[in-house]
C-alpha cells in the first residue's frame, strides 16, 4: 500500500490524510498511554541508562513526553520540510547519547549503550505504536483487526524514518505481537533501580499543575501496563481496580464525540485538516 498521495510525493507530506496512522494518531486521546510507552521504554535498562546520563528526565518527565509527542505529531501531519526537519533533530539527539551501564543494574556493569543502537530503536518504537493501538481501541473506538493490520503496516513506514532497519522490523502484527509477549517475557525487559527511579517522576509528577491529575494519570498509566511490568515496578492491581478501569475507559469513550476539536484532536493534525480543506474548498 503507498502511503503517499500524488501531491504527497512532489513534497507536501509524509503521510495521508486517508492513511490509519493519521486516523489514529490525530487523537489526543492517545496521550493517556505515553506514560505506559515511558515506563515500557524505560524497562529496558540500556533506555534507562541512556535517559537517565544523557536528559534532564527527572526535572521534566512530562515536558519529555511531550516533546516527544509533537515530534511525532510533527512526523506524521506536518509538511515534508517540517517533518524531516524533527526527523533530524532527532538523530542528531541519539548521536550523542552513549555510555555505559552503571553498578546494579539487571545487566553487567560497564556493558555499552547506545541510542543509535537498532535494537533499541526498534523497541522504543514498539512502545509507541503498541500503546497507540491500545489507547486508540481503549479511549477512542475498537478496531477491526482489518485495520489494527493495516495501521500496523503503515507504522513500519515510520519505523522506517527513524532508521530502525527493516530486516529487523516485525513483519506483520502477528509477529509484532510475538516479539512485544518475547520482549516482556524473555529477560532482555527487566526493570532496574535506575528505571525505578525514573518511573517515580512519572507516576508521581512534582509540578504542581500536574499534581492536581496526578491520581487519575497514574491509575490510566497503572491500568495500562503488561501485568509482568507492572510487578516489576512494584505497582499494585486487583480485580475492583480492573473493573473501575473498564468503568473509566467505557466513559471516556462515550465522552469523547462530545469533546470541542481543539481538545479531541492534535494541533498538527487539525492545522494540516483545516490546509486541506481550504485547497479543496471551491472557488480556491
Amino acid at each position: 500500500m503507498n502511503l503517499l498521495t500524488d501531491r504527497d510525493q512532489l513534497g507536501e507530506r509524509l503521510f495521508s490524510p486517508e492513511s490509519m496512522i493519521w486516523r489514529v494518531n490525530r487523537e489526543m486521546a492517545l496521550l493517556l498511554g505515553g506514560g505506559r510507552a515511558l515506563l515500557m521504554q524505560l524497562a529496558h535498562p540500556k533506555v534507562a541508562a541512556g535517559v537517565a546520563d544523557h536528559s534532564h528526565f527527572t526535572e521534566d518527565p512530562m515536558g519529555r513526553l511531550l516533546r516527544t509527542m509533537r515530534t511525532m505529531w510533527s512526523i506524521v501531519f506536518d509538511d515534508s520540510p517540517q517533518a524531516n526537519d524533527s526527523l533530524e533533530r532527532v538523530s542528531n539527539v541519539h548521536r550523542q547519547v552513549q555510555g555505559t551501564i552503571q553498578a546494579g543494574e539487571p545487566i553487567p556493569k560497564g556493558t555499552p549503550y547506545r541510542a543509535l543502537d537498532p535494537d533499541l530503536l526498534l523497541w522504543v518504537h514498539a512502545t509507541l505504536v503498541d500503546s497507540a493501538m491500545l489507547s486508540y481501541e481503549l479511549f477512542v473506538k475498537p478496531m477491526s483487526l482489518e485495520k489494527k493490520k493495516q495501521y500496523y503496516e503503515e507504522t513500519k513506514e515510520l519505523a522506517s524514518l527513524f532508521a530502525v532497519p527493516k530486516a529487523i522490523v516485525p513483519s506483520s502484527l502477528e509477529v509484532f505481537n510475538a516479539y512485544m509477549e518475547r520482549m516482556l517475557t524473555e529477560g532482555t525487559i527487566s526493570v532496574g533501580p535506575t528505571a525505578r527511579s525514573l518511573a517515580q517522576e512519572i507516576l508521581y509528577p512534582r509540578p504542581w499543575i500536574l499534581k492536581m491529575g496526578g491520581p487519575l494519570s497514574f491509575f490510566i498509566t497503572v491500568g495500562l501496563l503488561p501485568q509482568p511490568l507492572r510487578e516489576a515496578y512494584g505497582l499494585t492491581w486487583n480485580e475492583r481496580k480492573e473493573k473501575i478501569f473498564g468503568i473509566l475507559t467505557k466513559s471516556i469513550r462515550r465522552l469523547l464525540p462530545l469533546a470541542p476539536g481543539q481538545l479531541r484532536i492534535v494541533p498538527n493534525a487539525r492545522a494540516a485538516e483545516k490546509k486541506k480543506a481550504r485547497r479543496t474548498w471551491p472557488g480556491t
